[in-house]
């Protein structure tokens, strides 16, 4: 059985869309199975009884709970009190029902074939893949110039294309989650469960892929970057020096520019993205303040 946990704070303008997503690959595999006339597992999804989605509503203040539990009994809703995404995850766990687990990001999208593409190279014995994500697909069209520059170069980094972070969905074999599980609570858990594996125990998968909307604005880029800043100096502190890391170095990006020249401005406009969000991030960071969440609303739109 396959868990889905998904922790929401106030994701009623998301949530549904997500769920549809989910759901809609089951209602087709239901059907193509009847139309086979066979109780076996369709080779285009999963059957009723081989995935359960958790939504756990943490702290929510909008209509996310009821949005969520109107999709049917297929989706089980939790609400705690806390506006906590780890305590959200944690009780996600409290109440999936089995392995692999899934963990998704109420404000992207994938469907359950792509969930079932992540699922199939865990390794059930923690000896190979422990830990998978999909390819992303960044919607650029309503953004405006200078955040469509920064995902240019942002997309094409080594880190960005091999790091299991910045997708909103991460999947664990039964030995992953152990491991997951054993980290504290950051405000970077996807960074920080990407760190935990090593190359070889983690894959980002092509045959899936997840809608992960941009900021649509600068100003909202800036609040995506400040937080990224702050999350990562969190992260970092409880690493030693020659643990991994996802920063991107200059010669990152010289490569990329020698690579494609075309580039130039796009990394120029990402430089300047970097060295604002660092600037901003410092006091936070010497105030070891890692609560305070900077929501980006634009990606929320319709």
């Amino acid at each position: 059985m396959t868990s889905i946990v998904i922790p929401a704070h106030n994701e009623a303008r998301v949530i549904g869309r997500l769920l549809d997503s989910l759901l809609a690959d089951s209602a087709r595999s239901a059907a193509d199975n009847s139309a086979d006339n066979s109780t076996e597992d369709s080779a285009e999804g999963f059957t009723d009884d081989e995935t359960d989605i958790v939504v756990v509503c943490n702290g929510c203040t909008d209509d996310t709970a009821r949005i969520a539990a109107r999709r049917g009994p297929r989706v089980r809703v939790v609400e705690i009190p806390v506006p906590s995404k780890h305590a959200a995850l944690r009780a996600g766990d409290d109440h999936a029902l089995g392995f692999p687990r899934v963990y998704v990001d109420a404000d992207v999208v994938i469907t359950r074939a792509g969930v079932r593409a992540l699922t199939e190279p865990l390794a059930d014995d923690g000896s190979g893949v422990l830990a998978t994500a999909p390819e992303r697909r960044i919607p650029l069209a309503s953004c405006a110039w200078p955040v469509r520059a920064y995902y240019r170069v942002w997309q094409r980094l080594p880190a960005v294309r091999e790091g299991l972070f910045g997708r909103g969905v991460i999947a664990v074999s039964e030995a992953g989650h152990a491991r997951v599980a054993a980290l504290p609570p950051l405000m970077a858990d996807d960074l920080a469960a990407s760190l935990a594996f090593t190359p070889r125990e983690r894959l980002v998968v092509d045959a899936a892929e997840v809608v992960v909307q941009p900021p649509r604005t600068w100003a909202d880029l800036m609040k995506r970057r400040v937080r990224a800043a702050v999350s990562t100096a969190q992260v970092e502190q409880g690493r030693g020096p020659r643990d991994a890391s996802a920063r991107t170095g200059v010669s990152d990006l010289r490569a990329l520019v020698r690579a494609e020249p075309k580039l130039l401005v796009n990394v120029a406009v990402f430089v300047a993205a970097a060295v604002v969000a660092r600037r901003r991030a410092r006091k936070a960071i010497r105030a070891q303040d890692f609560g305070t969440w900077l929501r980006d609303d634009s990606s929320r739109q319709d």
